[in-house]
């Protein structure tokens, strides 16, 4: 077989740049009925996003951090939940590859194969003769409708020890798929949740969750790739940054969009930009988006230095992952919140981009692992000394 060609960063960056339109058409859609358009799918497989964290010897590309960040801040410019959707398959792929070889060669036999997951033990597992068997439900399973495999957390409870988390792989098919996606942002993401009932899973597709978030996986085949072997959290934040990012950058050219032909209603501007106090507001929230967009490029060019230099994560760095994204987020819907401000009553018809977008960054913003007060009560417990109150470091 001849080896995988890798598309340049620029390369990358240009086949989702030309999707935006095509995202941008599909939104509505998307909220309308909870999930992503397969068209949408499909061009996101044609442009290879769903090979970014698939390794190369499957035929992935396998790319730096910081080109997830440029690829998640593009799709998020147009479609939050499109880029949100890509951004948590690259995550559960990360994850794939952390079991056995064989364990990958099944999951990567299929062509563009998308991963969903969650790192919420909301199941319970019984050791059984070669593997487990579990019982349970997980929730917010974002792109669950166009996945072939799941990654779920559940508590092993052995007869003679402590009960511990494991992350197991699981079919589609092997599980019930319940509707309920019914929310008020993130609508498109279709992160519904499955159920799996006194459901037999072989060990090889089962892992202690500790190690997996140490980056200690159980194989050989990566020994080559140091992005495998670097713990979960910094890599999952740092894949989930450019998705925030691009959402405040859609922000923003839905605003400046609009800006020339709007006026201030019962007020002497015929023009919005004619006015000061719309001066102030797009000057302040750009500058936040900048700000954000620090964050996001530290995160990713920590993750990437530390996988070139191979030296072990302190726990400092793994907390102020945690912050970064928080700050991202933070920024980010500050950022979105002047310009939905500034964008006036017709801005609340739902043709028009920044009414979605809000309520988009608002639902990330709500998210356990992204909420910027968590993420800076933890940077700060780290700082002062203290062992963080958490395995999701």
């Amino acid at each position: 077989m001849a080896p995988t060609k890798i598309p340049t960063h620029d390369e990358l960056v240009d086949k989702v740049t030309d999707l935006i339109p095509l995202l941008r058409s599909h939104a509505g859609w998307a909220e309308d009925n909870r999930r992503l358009h397969d068209e949408v799918i499909e061009a996101l497989a044609d442009a290879g996003v769903f090979k970014l964290r698939r390794p190369e010897r499957f035929g992935g590309y396998n790319v730096d951090t910081d080109t997830l960040v440029d690829v998640g801040t593009v799709l998020g410019q147009g479609c939050g939940s499109t880029s949100w959707v890509a951004s948590v398959y690259w995550i559960p792929t990360w994850m794939a590859c952390q079991f056995p070889d064989q364990v990958q060669e099944e999951v990567f036999s299929t062509p563009d194969v998308r991963i969903c997951g969650t790192l919420s033990p909301t199941g319970m597992a019984a050791p059984t003769d070669g593997g487990i068997v579990v019982n349970g439900k997980w929730g917010f399973i974002s792109g669950a409708h166009h996945s072939q495999w799941q990654e779920i957390i559940c508590i092993l409870v052995p007869p003679d020890s402590d009960p511990y988390p494991v992350m197991a792989l699981v079919p589609m098919s092997d599980l019930l798929v319940i509707d309920d996606w019914h929310t008020s942002g993130l609508k498109g993401t279709g992160s519904i949740s499955t159920v799996a009932k006194d459901l037999f899973i072989p060990q090889e597709r089962v892992l202690p969750l500790p190690t997996v978030l140490q980056g200690q996986n159980s194989t050989s085949s990566h020994a080559d790739s140091a992005i495998y072997r670097a713990p979960l959290l910094p890599v999952a934040s740092a894949s989930a940054v450019g998705t925030i990012l691009g959402m405040a950058k859609g922000a923003s050219d839905a605003f400046f969009e609009r800006l020339p032909d709007r006026k201030i209603t019962y007020t002497g501007y015929e023009s919005q930009r004619e006015a000061p106090i719309t001066h102030y507001q797009a000057a302040e929230a750009t500058i936040k988006i900048d700000q954000a967009e620090f964050h996001a490029r530290r995160l990713a060019t920590l993750v990437d230095t530390k996988c070139v230099d191979g030296t072990e994560w302190k726990l400092e760095e793994r907390a102020r992952s945690r912050a970064d994204v928080g700050q991202v987020v933070r920024l980010a819907k500050e950022a979105i919140d002047i310009f939905a401000t500034a964008s006036g009553g017709s801005s609340i018809y739902s043709g028009i981009p920044i009414q979605r977008i809000t309520r988009d960054i608002q639902a990330v913003n709500l998210h356990a692992l992204m909420h910027p007060n968590t993420n800076a009560e933890l940077y700060g417990r780290v700082l002062c000394g203290l062992e963080p109150n958490t395995l999701y470091i």
